[in-house]
């Protein structure tokens, strides 16, 4: 009968998030995101391709014309964990509802960050 030792004491750090059956809580819950993202170095690069992407422009092609990084793939840059991303980019993603690029919900105004200022969308959480 060890197992009953301690039980009902789930303030205790060791049990936080024990007992939930492994969901995830709603806002923050999630360890990882999967995101796309512009990046330009000037700010009025950045809000030109923020009115394409008001104008119904898919992400994805806007990222292609112009992001100035990597991810000029669409802008995809993959699962990322908490602690892998900058603070404001990292703040930003982990707070967007998950979208796709055909029909995206992205940062606006745009995530100034050491590295230029982003426009960030999600496509999972995990």
């Amino acid at each position: 009968m060890p197992k009953k030792k301690g039980s009902g004491d789930d303030n205790k750090p060791g049990n936080a998030g024990k007992g939930d059956g492994g969901k995830k809580e709603k806002g923050g819950g999630s360890s990882a995101v999967k995101v796309r993202h512009i990046l330009c170095e000037k700010h009025s690069k950045c809000m030109e391709a923020m009115e394409k992407l008001r104008s119904g422009e898919k992400f994805n092609i806007v990222a292609q014309q112009y992001s100035e990084d990597k991810a000029r793939s669409g802008g995809d840059l993959g699962w990322m964990t908490r602690g892998s991303m900058v603070g404001p980019f990292q703040e930003a993603a982990f707070a967007l509802s998950t979208s796709t690029p055909d029909s995206p919900l992205y940062t606006d105004p745009p995530v100034k960050t050491q590295f230029g200022y982003h426009i960030i969308m999600v496509e999972g959480k995990k």
